[in-house]
């Protein structure tokens, strides 16, 4: 299929607004999402899509109430887990996966189940599904500050060094910045998500909250992306 995305960046809005809409059980609200997620990869794999980034959990959900954080965490938990064993669909797409944002900021169970994830699939490279986790825009581009300070200190770089490619290589991931960021839930902003990568990106806000977003209304988009034109500011 001509003109495809490379990458699809994802921000799952909607899980609590309708949780509470369909009266479902707050403490399990997030459930809602975890199906959606393996339907959005299923797509793109199906297409051809390679990259796929799911902005999963803020740094500013940290200030959410303790028993919805610590239900996240265990959530988290298990399906990094699961994505770690080898009957998961994720190894017959050979996906490799990888979290990005201040994972030292989660629990130690939680660290060591992404590890044993991202483990389990580091050498593959046919699809690549990153999960912002503890993750913000501003604060990945701060971490980017510190490690090139870091690295004038050592005298290892110079100042005139600083280039667009150096904070490049000191993001995150090294990742393909995304085509397209979808988001759902009706709301119109990014939310400090790849506020470097996101510069070009073309954006679709949509009002579907994300467990509901279905293959229809993500191929309509996938459609209005190709008839765009990307001049890049050109």
């Amino acid at each position: 299929m001509k003109n495809l995305p490379n990458h699809i960046a994802f921000i799952c809005d909607g899980n609590r607004r309708l949780a509470k809409r369909l009266m479902k059980n707050p403490g399990k609200r997030h459930e809602l999402g975890i199906k959606k997620v393996y339907d959005i990869v299923n797509w793109c794999h199906e297409l051809g899509i390679k990259y796929v980034t799911l902005y999963a959990l803020s740094i500013q959900n940290f200030g959410r109430p303790k028993r919805e954080f610590n239900y996240l965490m265990k959530l988290f938990e298990r399906e990094f887990l699961a994505l770690s064993k080898p009957t998961h669909d994720i190894h017959k797409y050979k996906a490799r996966v990888k979290a990005i944002g201040r994972i030292n900021l989660l629990p130690k169970n939680v660290r060591q189940a992404i590890k044993k994830a991202e483990k389990a699939t580091e050498k593959y490279n046919k699809f690549f599904l990153n999960i912002a986790i503890a993750y913000g825009g501003q604060e990945e581009l701060t971490d980017v500050c510190k490690k090139i300070v870091k690295q004038i200190g050592k005298g290892t770089i110079k100042v005139k060094n600083i280039n667009k490619k150096l904070i490049k290589d000191n993001l995150y991931s090294d990742f393909s910045y995304p085509d397209i960021v979808i988001r759902t839930g009706s709301q119109k902003r990014l939310s400090n998500f790849l506020m470097w990568q996101a510069s070009y990106s073309e954006l679709f806000f949509i009002d579907t909250f994300w467990p509901e977003f279905e293959k229809q209304e993500f191929l309509k988009i996938i459609e209005e992306y190709k008839m765009r034109r990307r001049s890049f500011g050109k």
